[in-house]
Parts: structure tokens; sequence; C-alpha cells
């Protein structure tokens, strides 16, 4: 995700603190992951050296100085530009799991325990996710809709090399 982007696209309801928008990310965005503030102030303060964004004011209070930061049309054109760019399917040609199957064939180690132990983690993951979802509001479905489908693409992934195992093994052995 880009965190620029989605803080510009924040901003175009107005202007904002940088503790304004870590809140508003975390709150549609960073359910799992939270915005660290060094992570907000220092993306702010590259948007702001970009032309993105500018300082809508400073208030002086009892601490630092808080700047409120407005988008520029040159950032709402960022934005936008960044919106209509379709993202780059993940073809996950290079399976980190895969590589374990695989290494696990060519040291004679058991590659159908392998699998077994990742089918159990994605079952337990999706377990905890479907739970989330029916406890979550429409935003929280669709993320957790979102993994769910990538985690049934992967269990079926598993089904299919455990079923091809042998064969697998021949090929990488044979080499």
């Amino acid at each position: 995700m880009s965190i620029g982007h989605t803080l510009l696209g924040l901003l175009e309801s107005g202007p904002r603190h940088g503790y304004d928008l870590k809140r508003a990310f975390d709150e549609k965005f960073g359910h799992d992951r939270p915005l660290h503030y060094g992570q907000v102030y220092s993306t702010m303060s590259r948007l702001l050296k970009n032309g993105l964004v500018e300082v809508d004011g400073i208030e002086a209070g009892g601490g630092p100085e808080r700047k409120r930061y407005a988008i520029t049309d040159a950032g709402v054109t960022d934005v936008q530009q960044w919106l209509a760019t379709p993202e780059k399917p993940e073809p996950y040609l290079q399976s980190t799991l895969y590589t374990k199957i695989v290494l696990a064939l060519l040291t004679e180690r058991d590659a159908a325990d392998i699998l077994d132990t990742q089918r159990s983690e994605h079952l337990r993951m999706m377990r905890i996710l479907t739970d989330r979802k029916r406890r979550g509001d429409l935003a929280d479905q669709l993320i957790c809709d979102h993994a769910l489908f990538h985690l049934e693409a992967d269990l079926r992934w598993l089904e299919l090399t455990a079923a091809r195992l042998d064969k697998l093994r021949e090929a990488v052995t044979t080499r």
C-alpha cells in the first residue's frame, strides 16, 4: 500500500494535523498494521518537499508546534493518477513455500509433512479471519474476504502439490 497516496487521499476531505491523519489511517486501513507517528511525519515531510501538500497552519501548544497539512492541486492530481493505475497482479512465481518443498525433496526430508503443517496454519488463519469477518463492519468484511480468497487459493495449491509430490520429487532429483 502506498502510505503517501493514502495520506494524500485522506487530506482531500480537508486539512489535518499529522496526529489526525494517523488516527484516520489506523481507523480505515491500519487494523492489523497501525502507522507509527514517525512514519506519518516523515511521509508528510516528503510530500511537502514534493509539492503535494502544503502547511495550512501551525499551532503552538504545550508541546511541539502542530502543523496542519492541506493537499495541493498537484497532490489531488497525483492521487487521481494513482487510483486510476491498476495494481500489478502478484503471480507468486517465486514462492517461499515452493522453495521449502523442493529443498525438502532435495534433502530427503518429509515434504508432505511441510505441506500438512502449512495447511494447518492456513486453516487456523482462515478461522481467525472468518471470526473477524463475522464481527466486523463492511470494510473489515471486505478486507477479510480478500485475504480468505488468497488463502483458499493457497489451500488448493497445497492439495495439488501434495497429490503431485512423487512426480515433483522425480523431477527435481533427476536433474
